[in-house]
């Protein structure tokens, strides 16, 4: 079976997952070729599993600082001539199915292409109603919009009683092993010196932020590192908490190494608004507008929540994936939850 796996690049979350799904997919015989847009090809990393992947340049966010996201930018940054002769120049007789995590030149290629088209991505989940206080609807056209598949695959932290995947993300791959008083931080869109400045106010615990820098620093009681995922996994392993934005995938991740977590949703960004009303209504996140010292300060002294233990759910979509998806898809994902 050949396909044609398209991935957003614009968020980590989306390579992960495809870094998960590539060796299960591999490991059932499936031949993949992958595709990445909103990205720049020498902003990407640790991309080795992928081969020799594609690079578009699709559709992206433009961000201010403090994590905001810039509309207007936005708009006129991305370039949908660019995008549509992207879709139209792309191939794909030789491919069986196209699977698109959210990814826009591969889901509208095979819609105008009429080939057969599945989605796996959180992003999917929004196309069924959320405990979100209403923030999935009003994303929802903007998802089948965005990009559009016959098939989605919606990821979140329950089902919800819809045809919802649980999260897609690799088996913890480090013992999680507390060391005293380290907190990990992600937060790419705000600026290091204003990171530090809030950090530096607690200087009996040690910060290591990862953010898009080439070499290392150390800054009083503030480690800052480039971006790594080897690094960045074995630090989430060892830190006694995370202090991101709201990205589902690390949020999944601190659940499943049983990280405390205070979250800083990005402004502007319905998705990330939703995963926080849903982090705060399950217990597993303090959500906050603006870093705040007190708040940083309650937080710290919180206990950890225990690890949380996910199903293989890469395997039984690759499964799925290589016997042509001919099981019902509803049946597959409730074996996911049992």
């Amino acid at each position: 079976m050949k396909v044609l796996y398209g991935v957003q690049a614009t968020g980590n979350g989306h390579i992960a997952r495809a870094r998960v799904m590539a060796p299960a997919l591999a490991d059932v015989g499936v031949d993949v070729d992958y595709l990445f847009s909103g990205r720049p090809r020498a902003d990407l990393f640790d991309m080795a599993c992928f081969g020799g992947y594609q690079v578009r340049r699709g559709l992206t966010f433009c961000m201010g600082d403090g994590a905001k996201v810039l509309p207007i930018k936005t708009l006129l940054n991305n370039n949908l001539v660019q995008l549509y002769r992207d879709v139209r120049a792309l191939d794909l007789s030789h491919y069986d199915l196209v699977v698109s995590d959210f990814e826009p030149v591969t889901a509208w290629a095979a819609k105008l292409a009429n080939k057969a088209s599945m989605g796996i991505a959180h992003q999917y989940a929004f196309l069924h109603a959320l405990p979100d206080g209403y923030r999935s609807k009003l994303v929802r056209p903007g998802i089948k919009l965005f990009a559009p598949v016959k098939q989605a695959v919606g990821i979140h932290w329950a089902s919800f009683d819809s045809l919802i995947a649980p999260p897609l993300i690799s088996p913890a791959r480090f013992p999680s092993s507390p060391t005293h008083r380290m907190i990990l931080v992600y937060m790419p869109y705000e600026i290091n010196d204003a990171l530090f400045y809030w950090f530096s106010a607690f200087p009996d615990y040690e910060f290591r932020v990862y953010s898009k820098i080439d070499k290392a620093y150390v800054r009083g009681n503030v480690q800052f590192s480039p971006l790594s995922r080897d690094c960045f996994e074995k630090d989430l392993s060892m830190c006694e908490g995370v202090i991101s934005n709201c990205g589902f995938g690390l949020a999944s991740e601190a659940m499943q190494y049983g990280k405390k977590f205070l979250s800083k949703p990005m402004r502007g960004q319905i998705e990330q608004q939703s995963n926080a009303h849903i982090l705060k209504s399950l217990g597993a996140a303090t959500i906050i507008k603006e870093l705040d010292a007190d708040v940083i300060e309650a937080w710290l002294q919180l206990d950890s929540p225990l690890p949380k233990t996910f199903p293989n759910v890469a395997a039984m979509l690759s499964e799925w994936i290589g016997g042509k998806c001919q099981q019902p898809l509803d049946q597959v994902v409730k074996q996911m939850w049992s």
